[in-house]
C-alpha cells in the first residue's frame, strides 16, 4: 500500500487556499511535508490511523502540512543546502536553531507552525 500524504492537492488548494506551490508539485510537496510531520510526532499518526485521530487533530495536522509544505517549497534552496549561514559583501543568511525557526530530525519548520501542531498532544518524546 502506497503512503498516503495527509493533504490532497484539492484540499491545499480549495480548503486551504494554497497558491505558493505549482499544481504539478503540490503531491510531491504535501507528500514531503506528510512525511516531515509523520518524524516530528513519532509516527504516532502512522501508528494509530489518521481516520482514529480527533476532528480538532486531523484539522489541525492538515493545517499544518499546508503551512509546512509551503515553507518548505519558498525556502528549499536554504532547506537544502549544507550551510548553516553564510555572508556575502556584508549580507548574511543564517538558518537553523534562529528564533523563527525550529529544527528536529533534519526537518526545518517555522516555531509557530512547530507550536500548532505540538497542540495535538502528537509531538511529546513521551506517549502519554
Amino acid at each position: 500500500m502506497a503512503y498516503e500524504s495527509y493533504v490532497t492537492p484539492v484540499y491545499y488548494r480549495e480548503m486551504y487556499k494554497g497558491e505558493i506551490i505549482p499544481d504539478e508539485n503540490q503531491e510531491k510537496a504535501l507528500r514531503q511535508a506528510s512525511r516531515h510531520i509523520d518524524s516530528l510526532t513519532y509516527n504516532r499518526i502512522v501508528g494509530c490511523g489518521f481516520s482514529d485521530l480527533t476532528s480538532f487533530q486531523q484539522e489541525t495536522i492538515r493545517e499544518v502540512v499546508c503551512m509546512q509544505a509551503d515553507f518548505e517549497h519558498e525556502n528549499a534552496d536554504e532547506i537544502n543546502t549544507i550551510l548553516q549561514g553564510y555572508s556575502i559583501n556584508g549580507v548574511s543568511a543564517q538558518f537553523g536553531k534562529s528564533w523563527n525557526v525550529y529544527t528536529d530530525k533534519g526537518i526545518a519548520m517555522r516555531r509557530d507552525v512547530y507550536a500548532l501542531l505540538s497542540q495535538t498532544g502528537l509531538c511529546c518524546r513521551l506517549a502519554r
